[in-house]
């Protein structure tokens, strides 16, 4: 090495370490001691091996960018490796990082990847969509339906970039006295030269050691539950996914944007929502363009309802459920009693005939359920002229506060008999809030949450504060169990008894109405942590579809959200959800909740066909869940369009007319 040589490697040197001391922050997240670069070669046991590594060996500044060069040389050719770097407004450092393969012949088996590193104790992750603080509840239930990473030495989990609604992969844990939160994001990407059809990188982390943690992105291995090379493809299974490398032909270019958040403090259990913040900031949610307009939607939806009304002598209620199942079913999946509410308030200006008789009708029905000590059956099958006996807290819960809802607009608007209502569902209260303030009163799950805030709003509408007293026993009780994280938000949706979204949002409606009713900032607080918990299952990009029914319709998947750790499909469930951002925008000052609110609200308005019905499952990702997964062909880009069951409808209906009670235009959108 001449004079000159010399001169320019310390120059790099030089200009290397303050880039790394611009990512370390005080705690640290940094590239491995061993190189910036991490490259493998090899493919063993699932897993890339046969590794090289390699520092800068010049670095320039051009601009507010850093540059860095360097290679990795092999028998038959020079892998050329470059880093442009910049620090982002909001925080972040971006990355560009750039591979060339200076060779007339291919290399095969290649692992091209991003690793950040940082010490750290008592390491949690957290994983948009599919990990929250290592899903302890859904280990509990069956570790086997969920994914997890294994807590010693060597754990791992990495999973395709599709399948993050937010995509970014972090850790919350403690060095010294602090909680601290570090986080890599990405600009999803399908990797061109990999091995199968549709290989995309994948993103998650490795605990490395027994205090550190190591952040990555990999151009295609994939690991979960301490397997190597497998995807979670159904509710209840894993499937292979072998020989995930890729082969760089002759002259290939293969580039990868990254944006690495460095290590800050944080309360426990809190650290997520900054890595929520710092998504929303990188992706345009505030686009609404090339939707079809939200008032259109909503008239589709009136139509279907129109459509799904049964009368007889002897009942009358909305029919839930497609083909062969007759059932009038309350709360859940169901949600006939959210009819009357929406068409109470709006039905009129969307020209329903008999939107007042629907109303009166359906909910007059639905008092004539009858209780035993578990409540009231929330299933008539008009079939077979009788009510079930399935009953549960949840699907209680969610009817009694739509009936609510109802009830106020009702008296509000005249010309509507409501006795039966006020004596079926003040018995109803009585009922949850006689179990909730006893002493043994201990809930599997936040399920419950959902009772919150229809005793909440029964303390008011039928002036018993006794509710307002249990709905805020089971609001302490939450907060208390779900802010540290050491139990995510769960079990909010009945076929899947793991973290999931609905969870979290029966806390964020219950603490942001009990917030409104007494004014207690504690639960302003508690509903924003849940909030963003919901936020984190929201699509906030839009995710490339393979040839199949979602390409088709030139589906976008921004607003939609993903269900929960187990079932990894795509719903419109988070258009419910909209309102309750809007109001967190009002009282945070925050506009990514408004930002949010309309982006959860209008796209989910997708696939909605002539009839105004839609179907409840879309696969953005490698998962299906009405039919059994044998390989992954088809599998991405499909959807299932037949169980088009009613709360697809309702859940429109009831966030249109939550927006119109608020004094919100949202038939402009």
């Amino acid at each position: 090495m001449n004079a000159i040589q010399i001169l320019k490697t310390a120059i790099a040197t030089a200009l290397f370490l303050p880039s790394v001391a611009i990512l370390a922050f005080a705690s640290e997240l940094s590239f491995p001691a061993e190189g910036r670069w991490s490259v493998a070669t090899g493919w063993e046991n699932e897993w890339p091996t046969n590794w090289r590594h390699a520092h800068p060996t010049n670095s320039e500044s051009v601009g507010p960018w850093t540059i860095h060069y360097g290679e990795i040389a092999y028998p038959h050719g020079t892998l050329k490796i470059q880093d442009s770097e910049k620090a982002r407004e909001n925080g972040l450092i971006e990355i560009r990082r750039r591979w060339y393969w200076d060779s007339d012949v291919p290399l095969d088996r290649v692992t091209l990847t991003v690793r950040a590193q940082i010490e750290i104790e008592d390491a949690r992750p957290f994983m948009p969509g599919i990990n929250y603080y290592d899903n302890t509840a859904g280990q509990g239930v069956d570790p086997t339906r969920i994914p997890f990473i294994p807590e010693e030495v060597g754990g791992k989990g990495y999973y395709e970039e599709h399948r993050f609604p937010m995509p970014l992969t972090s850790v919350e844990g403690t060095q010294g006295d602090s909680v601290v939160i570090a986080a890599l994001h990405s600009l999803p990407s399908p990797i061109q030269y990999g091995n199968h059809d549709d290989q995309w990188w994948s993103l998650g982390l490795e605990r490395i050691a027994k205090e550190k943690v190591e952040l990555a992105l990999l151009s295609g291995a994939v690991a979960s539950n301490g397997k190597n090379g497998v995807l979670k493809t159904d509710q209840r299974k894993f499937l292979n996914y072998p020989d995930a490398y890729s082969k760089l032909e002759a002259h290939a270019i293969v580039e990868k944007t990254f944006y690495l958040q460095k290590p800050t403090t944080c309360p426990r259990g809190a650290g997520f929502q900054k890595t929520i913040q710092a998504s929303l900031s990188l992706f345009p949610i505030e686009s609404l363009e090339g939707y079809t307009p939200y008032k259109e939607i909503i008239a589709a939806k009136m139509n279907d309802s129109v459509a799904r009304y049964r009368e007889a002598a002897d009942y009358a209620g909305l029919k839930a459920f497609p083909a062969h199942r007759k059932w009038i079913d309350l709360g859940w999946a169901g949600q006939s009693e959210a009819v009357a509410y929406p068409f109470i308030l709006i039905g009129k200006d969307f020209g329903i005939e008999n939107h007042r008789r629907i109303a009166q009708r359906s909910l007059d029905f639905i008092t004539t359920s009858p209780f035993t000590e578990n409540g009231f059956s929330i299933r008539f099958d008009f079939g077979k002229g009788e009510w079930s006996d399935r009953r549960n807290p949840l699907s209680q819960g969610q009817a009694m506060n739509n009936m609510f809802n109802a009830l106020r607009i009702a008296r509000r608007e005249g010309g509507y008999d409501t006795r039966k209502w006020e004596i079926f569902l003040d018995r109803s209260c009585a009922h949850h809030a006689d179990r909730i303030l006893a002493d043994d009163w201990h809930p599997v799950s936040t399920n419950e949450g959902f009772l919150i805030a229809p005793l909440a709003q029964g303390s008011s509408l039928l002036e018993k504060p006794r509710y307002l007293k249990a709905a805020e026993k089971a609001a302490n009780h939450y907060l208390d169990r779900h802010l540290s994280m050491d139990e995510p938000y769960w079990g909010g949706t009945l076929d899947a008894r793991c973290e999931d979204k609905e969870g979290a949002w029966a806390a964020l409606q219950g603490f942001l109405t009990l917030y409104e009713i007494n004014g207690d900032k504690r639960f302003l607080k508690a509903a924003r942590h849940a909030g963003d918990v919901v936020l984190s299952y929201m699509y906030v990009w839009d995710v490339p579809m393979p040839p199949g029914r979602l390409a088709d319709n030139n589906f976008r998947s921004r607003g939609w959200t993903s269900v929960s750790v187990q079932n990894m499909h795509l719903d419109v469930y988070g258009v419910l959800c909209g309102p309750s951002f809007w109001k967190l925008a009002d009282y945070t000052g925050q506009e990514q909740y408004r930002h949010a609110a309309k982006l959860l609200t209008v796209p989910c308005g997708q696939l909605t066909d002539p009839h105004g019905s839609a179907g409840e499952q879309l696969h953005q990702t490698n998962y299906a869940q009405h039919y059994d997964v044998l390989d992954l062909k088809g599998v991405r880009g499909d959807y299932i369009e037949e169980w088009n069951v009613y709360w697809i409808s309702a859940h429109f209906l009831t966030a249109a007319a939550q927006f119109q009670e608020m004094g919100v235009n949202c038939f402009d959108w």
